[in-house]
């Protein structure tokens, strides 16, 4: 008991705060806080963009189209066919902006100079290559748009109804909440 309860002890003061001074930093050389300093501000955790709304939204929309337009299309862009189908009007359909989004924020990270030199080939190895057969694939999501340049066209295609259990669940709301009442009354 008496050997708990100094390991208690002992982890109470490890999981204290330090006490003020010391001097500077042993860490300062490589830009890190000292013991007591404060920690650097983290950069804001990338949300993907289907969690964004309003002009938080428009931004990173208007951002990665940016990306798309004057870097991912015309390097990766290749030949619109109905086996590579594409859409001028892409930002509508939500699947492939919620792609290009993860593939853009992909080459973010590894284009940055701590992802090392072989960086840039794991993205196109593991990002570029996928994402870009998903979304331009003959049954993908952009299959009833552009196959052709001479024959532009967009429209998006329906998705799958709600599941059942959904319906179920929107179907016994209107039960709950009358019910729900009729509890409150009584």
């Amino acid at each position: 008991m008496e050997q708990s309860a100094q390991q208690a002890q002992q982890l109470d003061h490890l999981a204290s705060t330090p006490t003020a001074g010391g001097g500077g930093s042993p860490f300062a050389a490589f830009g890190l806080p000292g013991l007591g300093g404060a920690a650097p501000a983290a950069p804001p955790e990338p949300r993907p963009i289907l969690e964004l709304e309003g002009e938080a939204y428009e931004d990173e929309l208007d951002a990665l189209s940016d990306w798309v337009d004057d870097c991912l299309l015309p390097v990766y862009g290749a030949e619109v066919t109905t086996a590579a189908p594409w859409c001028l009007q892409w930002q509508e359909h939500a699947d492939v902006v919620a792609w290009l989004h993860a593939l853009w924020l992909a080459y973010q990270q590894h284009k940055d100079p701590e992802a090392g030199l072989s960086g840039m080939l794991v993205w196109h190895r593991d990002f570029l290559t996928h994402t870009i057969a998903a979304i331009r694939s003959p049954g993908g999501p952009l299959s009833a748009c552009m196959t052709s340049l001479d024959r532009p066209a967009h429209r998006v295609l329906p998705g799958p109804p709600p599941s059942a259990r959904a319906e179920k669940a929107t179907e016994a709301e209107p039960e709950s909440s009358a019910s729900g009442e009729h509890e409150l009354a009584s």
